[in-house]
């Protein structure tokens, strides 16, 4: 299995988008590969081009909600979303 070359960046204080990129981009990866299914027959089943697969997998930006929702069927996945306390640091 290939791993992921994505990088999360390990500065203080970075992006939170960036950072939730690289999450989605982690997962999309594994269960596609998981899967054994190519970027171009994962776009094929959610409807959109194999290079909009590669944009999500490299985290290049974060995707659109209906793009992850597409993903996530796709995938025969459920697509979660929640909110988290955010605990102190002290």
């Amino acid at each position: 299995m290939r791993n992921l070359r994505v990088r999360v960046p390990q500065e203080e204080g970075a992006d939170p988008e960036r950072e939730m990129s690289y999450d989605i981009a982690q997962q999309v990866f594994e269960v596609r590969t998981a899967l054994g299914l190519t970027q171009g027959e994962l776009a094929e089943r959610s409807g959109t081009k194999q290079p909009a697969v590669s944009g999500v997998e490299s985290a290049k930006k974060l995707p659109t909600l209906g793009l992850l929702l597409r993903i996530a069927a796709a995938l025969d996945r459920r697509l979660v979303i929640r909110f988290e306390k955010i605990e102190d640091s002290e």
